[in-house]
């Protein structure tokens, strides 16, 4: 029997319901959000980012599926990148710019004094896990949190369904809440556990999963026979450590378990998955300009520490200079990989520059979820990845730094410092003398020619944005260094580990 002709109203019917827009309000198929973040992995320690020694294959199968950001930044340590993410808002709004109190560097002989910091993300702002929840989305997270973890501050106070946090130690950790697990578990393998653990109940529902690694953070510590396999490989353009190569490969095998989960649940093509870092690598110190050092300081036969114990760092960021604590490019410029299929282009690139506060509006027009109470400083860059060579709204990106990071005896990874990005042109404000820093990103990616005497006009438009973007978002400022006997700690709500966990 012949069927009969859809009547104009069931042809608009039919329409209404299988429109892309109808499509994009169901709940089951926005699609799940999964974020890897490494902890302290430079810009080049992944191969498809330019190593030639440390192995990612999981890492670069992720690339040639989606899409790199190539001038994509966080901040210089890893409290205030955590903070940003989690609130979409920069450390000059939230208090929060570095670790802990400002009294675990001694800064009485500089002529300023830091501004107070804050440890404990303040609980008036809404973190993204709130506002997907809120969504319908199931929220977990398994790793570092870094920004409260007691009472109130911890992630499950906060808008995680489930949340294990972990830092400090790769092997015999803890965690909170405590969860016994098998001795002599490596702490990446327990945590991707849970969060293949985690995807798997929920592959019925959409879902946000936030997996922030402490690997590859000091003690460097690594699996023995990973050790074992890159004592017997040679060392190129700076990465030449066995332990910290095998503690990359185990991040990069968490983000292989986690893909081939989605795959076997037939998830990976209704998922977002970002990978990333929270800051620059520990290393780049040694070279002539990878650190500051105090007028008459000698340093002859002295490396600065870095972040860690191990003298001048464990890796290297050329060709960017500096590294982690620095708010040169070594510091901040993280690699940034997000598969999306349908959306992002297998093996594209972008050069846009973006920036941590970008990820939270982000993942609002994902998940269509609520805006939260508090005003967002990044704008979402789901245009960049439908189209690579889409621009912005906004031009320029800033970061604002009001205290000191040492590195061993007269050296400092930075003294307080504010910096603002438009393109390829990025200015710097060292805030002890006014000190401008200009450089062209696109041809000196090193940052080694500052152009701020070469080109006044430029760098005097591009310094009176600076200023009135910090007094727009009430940047705190350091102040005059009047010789205070004690140097006061800050109020450390929700404080966590303590000062060895950078």
């Amino acid at each position: 029997m012949q069927s009969k002709p859809l009547t104009q109203l069931a042809v608009l019917t039919a329409i209404a319901l299988f429109s892309p827009k109808t499509i994009a309000a169901s709940p089951s198929s926005r699609p799940n959000i999964i974020v890897i973040m490494a902890d302290d992995l430079g810009y080049t320690d992944v191969a498809c980012f330019g190593s030639r020694y440390y192995e990612t294959p999981n890492i670069d199968r992720l690339a040639s599926q989606g899409m790199k950001l190539l001038n994509h930044h966080h901040c210089q340590n890893c409290t205030p990148t955590r903070a940003a993410l989690m609130s979409g808002q920069y450390g000059a709004r939230t208090g929060v710019y570095t670790v802990g109190a400002i009294d675990r560097f001694d800064w009485s002989t500089r002529p300023l004094r830091p501004a107070d910091n804050v440890t404990g993300l303040p609980l008036d702002r809404d973190i993204i896990a709130k506002q997907l929840k809120a969504a319908g989305y199931a929220t977990g997270v398994f790793g570092k949190w870094h920004i409260g973890e007691r009472g109130e501050y911890f992630p499950g106070k906060r808008g995680f369904d489930e949340a294990i946090i972990s830092s400090g130690k790769h092997f015999d950790f803890e965690t909170n809440p405590n969860i016994e697990y098998p001795k002599g578990q490596y702490l990446a393998d327990f945590l991707t556990d849970k969060a293949v653990d985690f995807i798997t109940r929920h592959k019925d529902e959409p879902f946000f999963l936030y997996l922030p690694h402490f690997g590859v953070h000091s003690p460097h510590e690594a699996k023995a026979d990973l050790v074992a396999k890159f004592k017997l490989k040679p060392g190129a353009g700076g990465h030449d450590n066995p332990t910290y190569a095998a503690m990359i490969a185990s991040v990069d095998d968490s983000v292989g378990r986690v893909m081939e989960t989605l795959d076997e649940l037939e998830l990976a093509d209704n998922t977002v998955l970002i990978f990333t870092s929270d800051n620059g690598g520990v290393g780049g110190y040694n070279r002539p300009d990878g650190l500051q050092r105090d007028p008459g300081f000698e340093a002859k036969g002295k490396k600065g520490k870095g972040a860690d114990e191990d003298g001048g760092g464990i890796t290297d960021n050329a060709p960017l200079r500096s590294g982690k604590g620095s708010l040169y490019e070594g510091g901040t410029r993280e690699p940034f990989i997000v598969r999306w299929p349908g959306v992002t282009q297998p093996g594209s690139s972008c050069s846009v520059p973006t920036i941590h506060v970008d990820i939270f509006p982000t993942f609002l027009e994902i998940a269509n979820a609520p805006n939260p109470r508090q005003v967002l400083d990044g704008e979402s860059l789901g245009p960049l990845f439908r189209d690579s060579n889409a621009t912005l709204k906004r031009d320029a990106i800033f970061q604002h730094f009001p205290g000191y990071l040492g590195s061993g005896p007269g050296l400092w990874r930075t003294t307080p410092v504010s910096l603002i990005q438009v393109g390829d042109w990025k200015l710097m404000e060292y805030l002890e003398d006014g000190r401008l820093e200009l450089y062209n990103l696109s041809d000196d990616i090193g940052e080694t020619k500052n152009l701020a005497t070469e080109l006044p006009e430029k760098a005097k438009a591009l310094h009176d944005r600076l200023i009135a973007w910090r007094a727009d978002v009430n940047a705190p400022m350091p102040t005059k260094n009047e010789g205070e006997a004690t140097q006061p700690k800050t109020k450390n709500k929700g404080k966590g580990k303590g000062k060895k966990d950078e």
